[in-house]
């Protein structure tokens, strides 16, 4: 064999480990993020292109929530604890699905209710709600209502997702079983790797 044959070889099978080590994670969605302009809980701007180039973890809630939000905020804490310790780096986004009460304000107190480190978490508001059931629906595929039980409360998703670098929502996760959000943190786990 000539040197030249046993260089094609060996970069052969260096491409081939490569390829090897390349994980993925099994998906449930694919659906482009449109994109958007909101404001956080600082009262600094946020857009989708802030997050490009990003792994992000997206959810809806308000503050005034009774329902489910009361159980999804401390999952997604022990998400970002578990992210924590084991070193990976992925913003969280919540989405306010009231935003007319949701000022930044109001979000920093819930934030600081729930002793919530910002340092990769981010309340959204600044939008209207037809711009964030646009989102809902047009996005990540769940339905968002005003008006649910009781006159005041509204139907939102208890799904988490999962967006990749690219903007596509590739994954979602039930945002109350703990169990799912493990997934969300193994996945992650692999793709950041």
């Amino acid at each position: 064999m000539t040197a030249r044959v046993i260089q094609i070889i060996i970069l052969v099978f260096i491409i081939l480990l490569a390829g090897c080590n390349q994980q993925e994670i099994e998906t449930n969605m694919s659906e482009t993020m449109e994109d958007f302009k909101a404001t956080t809980q600082d009262g600094e701007p946020l857009t989708s292109n802030d997050l490009a180039g990003e792994w992000w973890i997206a959810n809806f809630m308000y503050t005034n929530c009774t329902m489910v939000c009361p159980t999804m905020t401390p999952n997604l804490i022990s998400v970002q604890n578990d992210l924590d310790s084991s070193n990976l780096d992925a913003q969280i986004i919540s989405f306010s699905i009231d935003p007319e009460y949701d000022s930044p304000d109001v979000l920093k107190d819930y934030a600081e209710e729930y002793q919530i480190d910002l340092s990769n978490w981010n309340f959204l508001t600044g939008y209207d709600f037809e711009s964030i059931q646009d989102l809902s629906e047009n996005s990540f595929k769940t339905v968002l209502e005003d008006g649910g039980p009781e006159g005041h409360e509204f139907v939102h998703s208890t799904y988490v997702f999962l967006i990749n670098p690219e903007g596509e929502v590739v994954k979602q996760y039930d945002g109350i079983s703990e169990n799912e959000l493990q997934t969300l943190v193994d996945d992650l786990e692999i793709v950041l790797d």
